[in-house]
Parts: C-alpha cells; structure tokens; sequence
C-alpha cells in the first residue's frame, strides 16, 4: 500500500483510540484490572488466537480465488495475521464499524492479486462475519430455550429476534449464490447524498462489479466445502469469544456456567450491532452486558466489571492493530 494511505490509516486510528482512552476512568480501570489479575492477562492473550480463525477463514477464501504459486506464496498466513488485526483495529475506531478495516485490507492485498480479486475476497469475508453473527445469534434463541424459562414477553423477543436472523441468512445466501456487489450498490444508489457518486461509479465499473460478483458466488457455487469451512471457522469464533466472558466472570464467580456467558455475548452482540453507527459501539457495549448479565440473574456490578474489562481488552488490541499498521510501513 503508498505509504500516505497506511499513515492516513494510522493517523485517523490513533486520534480515535486516543480519544476512546480519554473517556475511561483510569483509577476504576486500574482497580478492576488489578481485581481480575492473571485472568486480564488471559482474556488479552485469548484474543491472538481468536484472529487466527479470523486470518484462516480470510486466507481459505484467498487460496480458492489465487491458483498462481507465485500469488499464493507472496501471501503468507503470518503477513495476513498482522493484516487481520490492523482490520479489525479500524473497524472498532469507526462509525458504521465495516468503513474503515475492509478498505485498509483491499489496499493491502491489491498489490498482490490484484484489485478485483482483493475485493471480491475482502467482501466475501466480510459477508461471511456477519452471516457467522447470524447463525451465533440463531443457534443463541435454541439455546435460551433449553437453558432458561421463557415468558410471554421473552418469547415475543424470541420469535422477532428467530424471524430477523432467519430473513437475514436468506438474503446473504441469496447473496453468496448471485454475487453481492452489484445488489449493495443498486441500494447505495437511492441513499441521498451518496447516490451521486454511486450512479456514476456503477456506470464506470459495471464490468468490474460483475467479475466481483461472479468470483463472490463461485465459492458458494463450485467450491462449497471451502464455503463451510469459511463459515465454521467464523462460527467456531464467535463461540469461543465467550471465553472471554467465561474468564472475567470466575473472578467474581467461580462457579459461572459457559452456556450463560454465550447467552451474555449473544444479546450484547445483537444489541451493540444495532448501534452500529457509534465508534467502538461506546455505550452500547456496556448497555447490552448490564442487561444480559442482570437478565440472567447475577449482579449490575458483575456487568459493569465485564463492560469494562472487555473495553480495555478492546483498546489493547486496537493499539496493537495500528502498531502493525506502523511496523508493516517501516517493513517496507
């Protein structure tokens, strides 16, 4: 990538990260982090593996668009790892949370296969993230069912939340067998003010977008095992990320139950994405784990303790990821 972009990347990470630091209590945080103690240090720790599903699921995606051996050996899993986290790192500091990461990846990748199969994997990883959220979600309701007793009013929020994820996986299936890229984009066309630059983009690059959309579909279409690899990959992901809950609550805990703290990320998740316009989903967040955590019977203090914990795990890796942005400049 030029070298103004990567610094336009990093610059516009850091004066988001530090303007997310500013807004902690740091006498709290510090407080809570000493109260959790090496369990802190394992939900930090957790994370480096939890990106290596992320990095195989994109990588997977890469391999069965690139059949050039000198392509596939100029992307290795190591330089892709690093490209993950800096995503990641963008999307948390950026409103609408998919603005700021997949760019900076497509940017990445262009030089080594080219800009429209960059695209197309970028896109169809991007898809495949969120259609794993939907399934985690749906599999999340069967599993409230079996674990807790559901009312009247949790059963209405049951039925809306089945039907919602359910028109979702069909849209993005609908999606994966037609392609996606001209489909956003006919939509991008009736936003106001947006819809004069999009008319004409997708004049300019009709060719383009349908190349895209043919690559999006072929790994649904020819290579389906490589499609549920990606999919259980991203899946297994989200299950796993309730570790992180799972840790930060056995330090107030010691007998909490795994199955609750996927309930916990479950609702927290859907309701963070739901505000999705905020950077770093600020407030939503630590809204959805106070809800979750007293829904399910334990205390307002234990969702504030994980609200916190989780931010500052958050903060971290953002650090991290815009650290690889500076260290992949000086690399080059």
């Amino acid at each position: 990538m030029n070298k103004k972009y990567q610094n336009i990347f990093f610059i516009f990470g850091l004066v988001v990260l530090i303007i997310m630091v500013t807004q902690l209590d740091f006498a709290d945080a510090w407080q809570k982090i000493q109260h959790a103690g090496y369990w802190f240090f394992a939900v930090v720790v957790l994370w480096a593996f939890l990106y290596i599903f992320n990095t195989a699921a994109w990588f997977t995606i890469i391999r069965s668009q690139t059949k050039n051996q000198e392509e596939r050996k100029s992307i290795s899993f190591h330089w892709l790892y690093k490209v993950t986290v800096s995503g990641f790192a963008l999307n948390y500091a950026t409103p609408g949370g998919l603005m700021g990461g997949e760019p900076y990846r497509i940017m990445e990748l262009t030089p080594k296969i080219g800009t429209e199969r960059a695209t197309s994997s970028v896109v169809l990883y991007a898809m495949t993230h969120i259609f794993s959220h939907f399934w985690f979600w749906l599999i999340s309701i069967f599993l409230y069912i079996l674990t807790q007793p559901v009312n009247l009013f949790m059963g209405m929020m049951l039925t809306l939340t089945f039907a919602f994820c359910v028109s979702a996986i069909w849209f993005f299936l609908t999606g994966y067998k037609k392609g996606l890229a001209i489909r956003v984009m006919n939509l991008v066309r009736h936003i106001p003010f947006i819809k004069k630059w999009a008319e004409p983009f997708v004049a300019n690059h009709k060719e383009e977008l349908d190349r895209i959309d043919t690559q999006i579909a072929s790994l649904h279409n020819q290579n389906p095992r490589t499609f549920l690899t990606v999919v259980l990959l991203e899946l297994s992901c989200r299950l796993c990320s309730a570790l992180e809950i799972f840790f930060i609550l056995l330090v107030l805990l010691p007998s909490v139950n795994y199955f609750d703290c996927i309930l916990i990320l479950a609702f927290t998740s859907l309701f963070a994405n739901m505000l999705f316009f905020i950077p770093l989903q600020l407030g939503g967040r630590e809204g959805g784990f106070l809800m979750s955590i007293t829904g399910l019977g334990l205390t307002a203090s234990a969702g504030v303790f994980v609200a916190l914990l989780v931010r500052i795990r958050e903060l971290i890796w953002t650090a991290i990821g815009l650290l690889l942005i500076k260290l992949e400049k000086r690399n080059k």
